[in-house]
Parts: C-alpha cells; structure tokens; sequence
C-alpha cells in the first residue's frame, strides 16, 4: 500500500544498501521516502535506523546511473530518483593498490569520490609532498613484482607514510630483476600495441568509483604529461627517483625505441647507479654538486613549451660548414608504389653529395661551393615545425640529422651527415630551435648545444684517453639485468659486460644524483620521448592511422609503415572541439587547416584531456608551480559531455 503524504504526494520505497567496515556483511534497508525529502535527509533517517557508529566518510552512490549523490541539499526529485532506483550507504575513501613507478605495488586509502584529478594531488602529497602531473592508468600488471609492502613486526600493510619515509624508503631505487624474471615481464611492442596500451589512461574529471573502480583494484601511477617543472634535488629525491625509474623500466621493457649503442649507455648509468644505491658506505652528501650547479644542469631536463609568439632578434646568426652532406628526398623523386615499399631502405642507401650549406634565422640554403653562396641557392628549407630525429652511432663516427618537413601534402625528407662531433652538435641544436621558430641568437642556444655533447659523450662506448680498458674476469656484474631482453639474447654475457663496462668508464665520476638526471636527460632525448600513440581514423579516410601527441604536437602517422605523414604544432592552434554525440574531435590549426579525427583504440575523451593537458602546461611558467588552476586546467580537459 502507499501512504498518502501530508500534503497530497505519496510516499514510496526506497532500497538502499549500507556498507560497513571492512569485514561486516551489508545491510539492506527499505527506507519509506517522498520526492521532496533531501539527500541529507535520507542519510539522517538511514543512520538513526542502524547501529552507533562513525559514518561521516559514507555517502550515497546511485548504481544504476553509477554517481554519487553529493549534493546533499538536492531532493530525490531533483536527482531524480524513483522507486527502482539501487542506492548504497558506502565509505568514500577505499583500499586501493598501486603500482609505483619503481614497480613496486603498495596499498592505499584513497578518495573514491572526489574526481581522480584531485585524488591523485591527495596521493602525490603523501607520497612526494608535491603536485606533479601524475596520473592513473589501466594497464598490464607486473605479477612478479606486485608484492605490497608490510611492516616486519605485525604482519599488516605498512602506510604509505611509513613506506615512504621509514627506515627503507622509496627514495631508493629497487634492485634490478634477475634476466629469467625480466623476460617474462617483456613483450615485443608495435606501434598499435602501443596505442591500445595508451587507452588505459583514467578520465581526470570523474571519480573512481564512476569508472568502475573497486576496492582493492590494481592501477599503475605514472608521470603522464611528459613536462617536468622546478626538480630541486634537495627536496625532490623521491620525484627524481620515481622519474628515472619510470624512465628505466621503458627502456628495458623497450616502451619506447633506442638503438643499441643507446641501450649500453643507459646500461652503464644502471649499473652505476646500482653500484651507488647499494654500496654499504654512507653517501657523502658533501660530494653531491652545489644546488645552483644541480639547478643550471637541470636546464636540460626541463621541456619548455612554446609560446604562441616569439621573441623578436635583432641579430642575425650565420651557421656555415664547407663539407656537409646532403640526402634529399620527397614523394615528387620516388615513386609512390617505391615509397610505400622500400622507402626506408632506399632512402638510406641513396648516395650523399657535398654542399655549402648556410643556416640563418630558421632557414637552411645551400649552394654547390662556397663560391656560389653569394648568389641563389639551389633549394632552402624551413624549418620551422619540422621534425628533427638524430642518426648517430658514435662508435662508427656516424652524426646525421633527418628533417621531416611539412608540406602541403605530408613530409618530405632531409638527411644530413655532418663530419664530427661538434659539428653535429652545433647544427642540431640549431635545427631543434629552427623547428620551434627559434634562432641560434635565442637564450638557450648555447646549453642546447653543450647539453648535445654531453649526451654524445655518454654514448661514447670507448674508455677515455688514458684509461685502459677494464678486466672484465675480475668484475662482478649479471649484464642481462641492465638491458632489455631482445638485447641480452644479441650478445653473450662477457661481450655484454665488456661493453657496459667500457661506458661506464665516461660516467665512473658522476654523483647517485647526477647519474640519475643523466639518465631522465638521455630519456628525453630520445626521439620517441613522451610520444603517446591512438589509433584514430581521419575524416575522409577510408583507414585507420595512428596519431602521436607529444608536449608541443600531433603527428599523423601512417600505419603500415610506421612514418609520420604531417606534423601540426600546438603553437599554431587556434581551437578545437569534440562533438560529443559522434565522438569526433576537431582541430582548427593557421592557414586555414582544419583535421577531425574519431577514436578508434580509446574514448575521445582521452585524445582530448591529452590536447588540453598540453595547452594547460603550456600556459604555466616557473613561478606559478606551488598553485595549480584547477578550475582552468578542466575548463581545458573536461569537455562538455
């Protein structure tokens, strides 16, 4: 029967179920209610119906419509609530496993409620005491390694307090993985697993509990947005730990591509680091370098974002060389069926021809000799929103620069072979300002140039002058732990120890501090760094393709043959948008270029909080770090859905 209400409504009954502590079995009440009656209401009327007890965490989640009942002066009319509807009395904050950077999994308790935005802030104040952007991820967990950390004495899960900050910190790096434990943890990746594994990535702007998370569920912790801002070493110990952690397990499990003699050298910064990390003598912090040292250093590892305008220069910088090398090739040279077939080996094997080449402002002329260079070039290139991916071995004295630069209708191919070192170095670090729209009279030309031949010389696998080669009979080292399976099953165990060890020789005198910014500074420069990877379909296409979004750009990328086709800038955007209902996102770039795309490996809404992510970070400068805009920051990720 219905009872009639005092004001001619009726009444009607309301199921809910009231979560207790963990342990207790629910309880499932039928509560008689009216539309108007409030949500503070019902909870006032739940709690006097069951036992005394503490329930200010607990709150109403509506199952069906899977939200939670927040607003506590709204009525049931007003969310809409009826006599089918399912509504459980639960505690907000749940257990919940992490898997840290290190692959080191520990247990915490964890808002459920609050959007995941503000519950990884509340995670990364416990942890690190600072904001970084940190976010949540579905993804594949490492069961090798997935073991929470207890206290020793009683057996119960130690807090994350404790495990951060207690006798055995996190601070530390973990030891590496025996090769058996290792290969089974390694998995060939394609550029499309890649895309399906970057779809695991939580919505910032919803809670757990609304993305069907439950308690005791495991998700991974990792650095999302790949700009890290104001790393101080004397007070970022865990955060620069946890990034060259994330940096290392990407290397070894091959998240993103490295050559060979790039896996060595990120081998021996392992091994020394390991060597550090466990060396029973207490670290001397007095030989750590001076802070405003650290701080200059560091200048490397920041990524700046561009600006949507640059500064304007007054002086013209000239870059020349009389011996360079020149392989150019566009679609217009090779023919189509070709370039889809063999376009990377037959680029690379296509005879280069010496010019004179002339870099000013952002643009690169060159002529057949030096005596022609005061008349018209045979071709320029602007670089500006090119892409610049280096081709060196060290080793083999080889130092190239690829230029892919954008053209009406994709990106055309430059290879460039420069004599040495220096050479290299000065011209690359030229080309990567030229591609922002910056010129070698800019600020950080200089350290842009110095932080190269440093990374050059970190790849240098040969001993310095002087120095003989190390006994490799008389050092103990398991070589396979430092690289990443497909690359230990390449060399036998003593090759591999020979070579690691014969690196280490150029890092031997770095700090534990030091070696590990070395190693995030190498990671950076990597040409895939901080590239994630979807699998979208353009509009008009009649295929899917990948799209790479990185800090400062899109990169269209032809599927089968894994090269990028064009390249758009976030300096040159004007706008952008989703259509919600089709799940369609759309990009206004300058010159009148507009791409819209569909999802096909995730939900838009992960492309589009990547975009605005991005365009968040780059509204940001050094001295608003301490204060974040959350309100603009989901203003620019959280759509309109």
């Amino acid at each position: 029967m219905v009872t009639p209400a005092k004001y001619g409504e009726t009444s009607w009954q309301l199921s809910v179920q009231v979560d207790q502590k963990e342990g207790d079995e629910s309880m499932k009440f039928k509560m008689r209610v009216m539309g108007d009656l409030h949500i503070g209401g019902l909870m006032l009327k739940l709690v006097e119906k069951i036992s005394k007890c503490d329930w200010s965490d607990h709150a109403l989640w509506w199952e069906q419509r899977k939200c939670w009942l927040l607003r506590t002066h709204w009525t049931l009319d007003k969310y809409g609530i009826q006599a089918d509807a399912e509504l459980r009395y639960t505690p907000q904050h749940k257990p919940l496993l992490l898997q840290l950077p290190n692959m080191k999994t520990i247990q915490m308790t964890v808002s459920f409620s609050n959007v995941v935005f503000k519950t990884v802030i509340d995670i990364c104040r416990i942890l690190t005491n600072h904001q970084p952007f940190i976010s949540l991820k579905l993804g594949p967990m490492y069961s090798k390694t997935m073991k929470a950390t207890y206290d020793p004495e009683n057996g119960m899960p130690m807090s994350a307090t404790s495990v951060w900050f207690g006798e055995n910190p996190l601070a530390e790096s973990q030891a590496n993985l025996p090769p058996a434990e290792l290969a089974k943890m390694y998995q060939p990746l394609s550029l499309v697993d890649k895309a399906v594994n970057n779809a695991g990535w939580l919505d910032s702007s919803r809670s757990l509990m609304e993305q069907d998370i439950q308690d005791y569920d495991k998700l991974l912790l990792r650095f999302k947005y790949n700009v890290f801002f104001d790393i101080n070493p004397k007070y970022d110990g865990v955060r620069i730990t946890q990034l060259y952690e994330q940096a290392r397990w990407s290397i070894l499990l091959e998240e993103i591509d490295c050559t060979e003699e790039e896996m060595l050298m990120f081998a021996s910064l392992q091994y020394h680091i390991c060597k550090l990390t466990m060396s029973t003598e207490p670290l001397n912090n007095s030989n750590e370098p001076e802070i405003d040292e650290i701080e200059a250093a560091l200048s490397n590892l920041e990524v700046t974002l561009e600006a949507g305008h640059t500064d304007k220069i007054l002086v013209n910088i000239f870059l020349k060389t009389k011996c360079f090398h020149l392989c150019c090739s566009s679609e217009a040279e090779v023919d189509r069926q070709a370039l889809a077939n063999c376009m990377p080996k037959r680029l690379t094997l296509r005879p280069y021809k010496e010019y004179w080449f002339v870099f000013k402002d952002t643009t690169i002329s060159y002529y057949k000799n030096k005596e022609a260079s005061s008349g018209e070039p045979i071709e320029q290139f602007h670089l500006r929103g090119c892409e610049v991916v280096p081709d060196v071995n060290v080793t083999e004295k080889k130092f190239g620069i690829k230029l892919l630069l954008p053209v009406a209708d994709g990106m055309n191919e430059v290879y460039i072979r420069c004599d040495n070192e220096t050479q290299y170095a000065k011209w690359k670090a030229a080309c990567v300002l030229a591609s922002k729209g910056k010129t070698m009279a800019y600020s950080s030309y200089k350290t842009e140039v110095k932080h190269i031949q440093s990374f050059l010389q970190m790849k240098n696998l040969a001993p310095p002058p002087g120095q003989a080669a190390p006994d490799v009979e008389t050092m103990e080292m398991n070589a396979e732990c430092f690289v990443s399976p497909r690359y230990a099953k390449k060399h036998k165990t003593k090759q591999l120890t020979a070579r690691i060890l014969e690196a280490h020789q150029n890092i031997a005198q770095l700090s534990l501090v030091e070696a590990k910014m070395r190693f995030i500074q190498a990671w950076q420069s990597l040409p895939e760094f901080g590239i994630k990877y979807y699998i979208v379909r353009f509009k008009g296409s009649k295929k899917d393709e990948i799209l790479g979004i990185s800090y400062n750009r899109m990169i269209r990328i032809d599927m089968s043959t894994g090269l990028p086709v064009t390249t758009w800038r976030f300096a040159n955007m004007k706008q952008w948008n989703v259509n919600w209902e089709i799940r369609q996102v759309t990009i206004e770039f300058d010159q009148s270029v507009t791409i819209a795309f569909s999802c096909v490996s995730c939900d838009c809404k992960v492309v589009h909080e990547f975009i605005g992510g991005y365009i968040f970070l780059s509204t940001r400068s050094k001295d608003q770090n301490e204060t974040l805009d959350e309100e603009m920051f989901h203003k620019l990720t959280g759509g309109q859905e």
